[in-house]
């Protein structure tokens, strides 16, 4: 079978890490190309990852895929012409939000399979018009990186709850922690950037779509700017009934603590916990907790990637869709009223039978 030729737009910290990971991980692909806005930034890359950069012949297979790479990553300029090139076949985009929609479009124009990192794009009506267009082509080309469906311990909850053992799944609480954030990160971006995984965690374990969200503000640490409202309560009605919570804290100062309890008619599950009495202080709660992300889900990445490109080969996907994306995307816009309200703001979202036919 023909490696998938992998090109990356935006090799900041989320790029950066999936181009190692193309590199070193995945089997059945290559990395051919990356562009960023910093050009620098995609010339080390692209050096540190062609083989002859250090000092390996053009033929090492560098991870356990045992797939031969070409002697360099190119760096393309413009993201639009690394879209288009012929040499290929696959985007992922890990460029910021605003340019997503521009460069989504230009991945169904070309009929590149893609895997876009949240958010699908910045507001609900163009995440709706990316949807329609990827329908008229008649198939999916669109994944979303929700990375967290492909968390090992997420695996096992949904499978759980879906099995009925605990009877229907009644409640969810949801905790989001970082250590810190950049003193850019303002109230909003802790909705669409952050809260963006709960919601989308809620509306796949509960298989159902998010109607109403609330938001509410605490008083926020200490230790954040003016006028940022860290940390963030939001509570999730679910067309079903059923409610979810979630904690986001950007400013945790411990360490990056994700977890997830769903409360069943016969019993509980939780996520995310370790074992044991612990407390937290100085990045640890009876074992290291991890810095950021990265750590936390760095085999829910490694898994997200690797059945991307398998089902890449296939002509299909393999995880979130594009309407996923979109509908993360309508309760977002929602949150985002509701945080300047502190009023429930009921969700807009379109008729998914007469979107998607």
């Amino acid at each position: 079978m023909t490696d998938l030729r992998v090109g990356i737009v935006g090799v900041g910290v989320m790029g950066a890490d999936h181009a190692e990971r193309v590199v070193r991980k995945t089997a059945g692909a290559r990395l051919v190309a990356v562009s960023d806005a910093d050009a620098g930034r995609a010339e080390a890359l692209a050096g540190r990852l062609s083989p002859r950069s250090a000092g390996e012949p053009a033929s090492t297979a560098r991870h356990s895929g045992g797939t031969a790479y070409a002697e360099t990553v190119r760096v393309v300029e413009d993201p639009m012409d690394l879209i288009a090139a012929d040499d290929v076949d696959a985007v992922i985009l890990a460029s910021p939000g605003f340019a997503h929609a521009e460069q989504l479009f230009a991945c169904l124009e070309h009929g590149k399979p893609v895997l876009c990192e949240k958010p699908l794009t910045m507001d609900a009506a163009s995440a709706l018009r990316v949807v329609e267009a990827e329908h008229k082509l008649g198939r999916q080309l669109i994944q979303v990186g929700f990375m967290r469906r492909f968390d090992p311990e997420y695996a096992a909850l949904k499978q759980l709850l879906d099995s009925g053992d605990l009877g229907r799944t009644l409640l969810l609480h949801n905790v989001h922690r970082n250590k810190s954030a950049a003193p850019t990160f303002r109230s909003e971006m802790i909705v669409r950037d952050s809260m963006v995984h709960e919601v989308d965690v809620a509306r796949w374990l509960f298989g159902e779509e998010i109607t109403r969200i609330t938001v509410h503000t605490p008083a926020p640490t200490s230790l954040v700017g003016d006028g940022v409202l860290d940390p963030q309560l939001a509570v999730f009605e679910l067309a079903n009934g059923a409610m979810a919570d979630v904690e986001v804290f950007v400013n945790f100062q411990v360490g990056y603590e994700v977890r997830c309890e769903a409360v069943a008619e016969r019993g509980s599950a939780t996520i995310g916990l370790g074992s044991g009495v612990f407390t937290r202080a100085g990045e640890r709660w009876g074992g290291t907790m991890p810095a950021d992300f990265r750590i936390r889900f760095e085999q829910a990445y490694d898994i997200e990637v690797q059945r991307w490109v398998d089902a890449t080969a296939r002509g299909a996907i393999d995880g979130p869709s594009a309407w996923d994306g979109y509908a993360a995307a309508a309760v977002c816009e929602a949150g985002l009223e509701s945080l300047s309200t502190g009023k429930p703001v009921d969700v807009a979202l379109a008729d998914r039978s007469k979107v998607l036919g």
